[in-house]
């Protein structure tokens, strides 16, 4: 370097400056050939770099190296040369003022941590938009991470700033900082606790972007939207935001229905009350009316012989009184008929549970619960079976002699005020 300076000193005065003159200008002379080369530097860095680094990656089948090494993270990486050429070059231009050049040389030394920085943010939204293009990573949570690892790097940089201020080591700012931890964790806890449970989260499978959750606690029940360090983004059904901290889902409990929508089965558990008055034994008239319902026909064939052989084998005879032995029950009969129209439906899961069900009579009738799954998970879908399936049971009800549990309502006044009145 002392040749260079030579060189310009001895340009100067061939240009016709004096050796006072040649001497004061030779070391801005030599600042200002510092600045070119680093802006050429960081022009060449530019070009080169990004031609070579493309055709590198166009060669290449793979997708994630043209996301990670795209135009915003190169630029970053090539911004960071010309301040570096600055720092080691310019105590070569000034070496009789030391301690000017110790000043700017903490500038420069803070602006390259700041450009490094913005190169680590700009590599990790990289790895971050690679990670979530694959398919097996898609609904992770994965930008808490991403958030996780910038301040993390934001905090190594402003570490270093300040050390670089106060002419410390970072080592000793850190022992140093260990003294207040209590007052950086008051003050970064819900960061910490939100990358504790967004680790948490990610680990254990728990959540991930597109499910479904419901918190009835804090008015959740709809789609996550967002996953971030400190809050889950959920979009409910009537299209309100709700923002809730990650690690209230750790601690409290919350419902997520994707297990569901993964099992190709909706459970559909729903009961109608029958009026008890009108539970009876099938008369003949009845079981033959009953053979002719194509669902049925089979049953009530091999129940009455069951029925029959039960009754032989226990001395019971046919003396009109059907208290005495086994009889069938119009309820009975309906119960068995709901469980084969189920199983003859397309939306009905049929691998899954399905069960027709007496529940505890109450002073409103007796329940009859259907339990089943519909193979529709979707909202609408899922409820359209479900009407429709209801639909058809309170249609049919009166077939089997049966009765609907319904409260009086005025018209059921209204018909009574004759009987009344005479």
């Amino acid at each position: 370097m002392e040749e260079v300076n030579g060189w310009v000193y001895q340009t100067l005065r061939a240009l016709g400056l004096s050796e006072k003159g040649a001497a004061a200008w030779d070391q801005w002379v030599l600042l200002l050939l510092i600045l070119i080369v680093a802006f050429a530097a960081d022009v060449i860095c530019r070009v080169l770099l990004l031609r070579v680094v493309k055709k590198v990656v166009a060669s290449t089948r793979a997708k994630w190296d043209d996301i990670l090494f795209e135009d915003r993270v190169l630029h970053r990486l090539c911004h960071i040369v010309p301040p570096v050429l600055i720092y080691f070059l310019l105590p070569y231009a000034f070496p009789d003022a030391p301690e000017t050049i110790s000043l700017w040389l903490k500038i420069i030394l803070i602006y390259i941590i700041a450009v490094v920085l913005r190169f680590v943010n700009a590599f990790l939204r990289a790895l971050y938009d690679v990670a979530n293009a694959k398919e097996e990573l898609q609904g992770k949570p994965l930008k808490g991470l991403m958030q996780t690892g910038q301040i993390v790097a934001l905090c190594v940089g402003l570490i270093l700033i300040v050390s670089i201020l106060i002419d410390k080591s970072p080592a000793r700012l850190l022992a140093g900082l260990g003294a207040s931890a209590a007052v950086l964790m008051l003050v970064f806890k819900d960061s910490i606790m939100g990358l504790v449970s967004g680790i948490q989260l990610t680990v254990n499978n728990m959540l991930h972007v597109g499910d479904w959750i419901s918190v009835e606690k804090h008015g959740v029940n709809g789609r996550v939207v967002e996953v971030t360090l400190n809050t889950v983004k959920v979009r409910n059904w009537d299209n309100t935001i709700v923002t809730i901290p990650p690690y209230q889902l750790i601690s409290d409990s919350f419902q997520n229905w994707r297990p569901m929508q993964d099992s190709g089965g909706r459970r559909v558990m729903r009961s109608i009350n029958i009026d008890m008055t009108s539970v009876r034994f099938c008369t003949p008239e009845m079981i033959d009316r009953f053979r002719k319902i194509h669902l049925l026909r089979d049953y009530i064939d091999s129940k009455e012989q069951e029925l029959v052989a039960y009754n032989t084998e226990h001395d019971v005879l046919d003396d009109g009184e059907p208290v005495n032995g086994r009889r069938q029950t119009n309820l009975g009969v309906f119960r068995a008929y709901l469980e084969r129209y189920l199983r003859e439906q397309a939306t009905v899961n049929t691998d899954m549970m399905l069960m027709i069900r007496h529940l505890q009579p109450t002073p409103t009738g007796i329940p009859i619960q259907l339990y089943f799954f519909s193979n529709r998970v979707e909202w609408t879908a899922y409820e359209r079976v479900q009407s429709d399936v209801f639909d058809h049971v309170l249609a049919v009800i009166p077939e089997f002699g049966l009765r609907v549990f319904q409260s009086p309502s005025g018209s059921d006044v209204q018909r009574l005020r004759p009987d009344l009145e005479s």
